[in-house]
């Protein structure tokens, strides 16, 4: 999700692989949260997932992507986890013994570039709350983007593509994962009601 370069406001994303695992500390196994393409499609070994939420923060499809759902010419979206709210999704336990290994392999898929915040969220479930790893975005990131009209949504979402497919695909799957873990979010609904009311679907 996260290909951008610099230019899109990127950071060191070693550094922040190094703050990231200090702050967890490797004493613990490592939870992740997941809100979108990480619930389905995580890519990385865990022990176990269960549903959470966290408050503060909500999914939003607010960020470019120039590489994965999109090209430079034609930028696709994805979703991020911005402030404000609150946000359903999944939380991943990793191993303590190998999570820094997958740490690694998650930071490549999720941080080439340091366009996201790290930071670690309370999650609650039902076996109580856990901090779990979560990729945030900040407003103030050139990745970000703002309010859309409705007509601009419906032309990157019958244009946009990228290495990964369509932004409309990344729409509809994580509306479907969602959907069948019982997880209602109405923007994402009225997103796939509008792509049917243009006939992209």
């Amino acid at each position: 999700m996260s290909e951008y370069s610099n230019l899109s406001g990127g950071r060191d994303p070693a550094a922040l692989l190094l703050r990231t695992v200090a702050e967890w500390g490797g004493e613990q196994d490592l939870w992740v949260f997941g809100y979108a393409s990480l619930i389905w499609r995580p890519e990385f070994a865990f022990e176990e997932h269960l549903p959470a939420s966290v408050h503060g923060w909500h999914r939003a499809l607010r960020m470019r992507s120039r590489v994965n759902r999109g090209t430079p010419e034609r930028p696709g979206l994805v979703f991020a986890l911005v402030p404000g709210g609150s946000c359903r999704g999944v939380i991943y336990r990793i191993g303590r013994e190998r999570a820094a290994q997958e740490l690694e392999r998650l930071w490549q898929r999720e941080m080439p570039t340091g366009v996201y915040d790290p930071r670690f969220l309370p999650c609650r479930t039902s076996r109580g709350t856990f901090a779990a790893l979560a990729f945030t975005l900040s407003r103030r990131s050139p990745a970000y983007v703002g309010t859309m009209s409705d007509e601009d949504l419906v032309q990157v979402l019958r244009a946009a593509s990228g290495r990964y497919g369509t932004t409309l695909q990344y729409l509809v799957e994580t509306d479907r994962c969602l959907r069948e873990r019982g997880v209602r979010d109405r923007e994402i609904e009225r997103l796939v009601r509008l792509a049917r009311a243009h006939r992209l679907l």
